[in-house]
């Protein structure tokens, strides 16, 4: 890795156009302005990358979220990237709040890519030198980076946020096998029992509840996964935890992708409140549905990104402050 200017050097922060509201609130919780650039596309789809000031041996942070478009929002980073190498960038740090294709990240069945590698491998390729992100799907896909990997975890955010709602009775729930780990993580500071929806996946974006393991009679629900796509996982969950007696029933994600039919499964839900992270900009209709309520974490990556251009310990800075995340 290039060596850059440390912590006596100037840094830059860029954005693509996959969250720039995001950007610009993390900017403004540096004290800094976007650098100057237009990323736009020709009308037959090709990217085209204009950089308006010099990089030239700084620090500089491309922050883009993967998300939809993903091939574009994926392609604009990938340019933006390159160019910076182009103009001799000291360091070059791409801030992926949300990484697209995460979910391809083994081969469940003969011949299946393993698309989360091949991201990495395109990434590292372009020239970054370094990758922070948020909440995998994956926690070993840190592991197909060649570069260093932050891994910054919003659940404590989420964890924050509720235990100031003071809920009574509190047990949190993961609506499957796979949210295990995110329920017992925030139970532990909620000091609440975890209780776990069986479901079984008859094929991608269609899951059915089976069984619940655990007490929901009469207590006040929280439901934890790490994004939220089509909603038929959280929101079958959420009305088989009902049906079971439970008096409220929350959820929250890091990742709203919100795709499909989300918006209306969520609407009709016995989902009280739907609580996400900002990686992911909403859509105008998804900002119009009275249950989905958004917080920030434009102070999560400013903190960590300053913590990057001055060398110091993230994982340090976030032990300090009740485990925030993880390197």
């Amino acid at each position: 890795m290039k060596n850059g200017h440390g912590a006596n050097g100037e840094y830059k922060l860029f954005c693509g156009n996959a969250c720039p509201d995001l950007a610009a609130e993390i900017a403004g919780k540096m004290g800094k302005r976007l650098g100057k650039a237009e990323v736009l596309s020709f009308s037959d789809g090709e990217i085209s990358v204009n950089i308006y000031e010099t990089v030239r041996g700084r620090d500089v942070f491309i922050i883009q979220s993967t998300c939809y478009p993903t091939n574009e929002n994926l392609m604009e980073l990938l340019i933006m990237i390159d160019a910076m190498k182009r103009a001799s960038a000291g360091r070059i740090n791409a801030v992926i709040p949300y990484y697209g294709y995460a979910r391809q990240d083994r081969k469940a069945k003969a011949r299946d890519p393993i698309t989360a590698k091949l991201v990495a491998n395109l990434i590292t390729a372009a020239g970054a030198d370094r990758v922070v992100t948020m909440d995998l799907h994956a926690a070993q896909i840190q592991g197909y980076f060649d570069i260093p990997v932050d891994h910054l975890l919003g659940m404590p955010t989420l964890m924050r946020y509720f235990k100031k709602m003071k809920l009574p009775d509190l047990v949190v729930v993961s609506p499957d096998h796979g949210s295990v780990t995110r329920a017992r993580a925030m139970s532990l500071p909620l000091n609440a029992p975890i209780a776990i929806v069986d479901k079984r996946r008859q094929k991608a974006n269609v899951s059915e509840v089976m069984n619940i393991i655990g007490d929901v009679a009469d207590k006040t629900c929280i439901l934890v996964d790490d994004m939220i796509d089509t909603a038929g996982t959280i929101t079958n969950a959420a009305n088989a935890i009902k049906e079971m007696g439970a008096r409220e029933v929350y959820a929250c994600a890091t990742h709203g992708v919100l795709s499909g039919k989300a918006l209306s499964y969520i609407k009709k839900s016995a989902i009280k409140e739907l609580v996400l992270l900002n990686t992911i900009p909403l859509s105008d209709a998804a900002r119009k549905v009275d249950k989905i309520k958004v917080l920030s974490v434009a102070d999560i990556f400013s903190e960590a990104m300053l913590h990057i251009h001055t060398n110091e310990s993230v994982s340090k800075m976030f032990e300090a402050s009740n485990g925030k995340t993880g390197k």
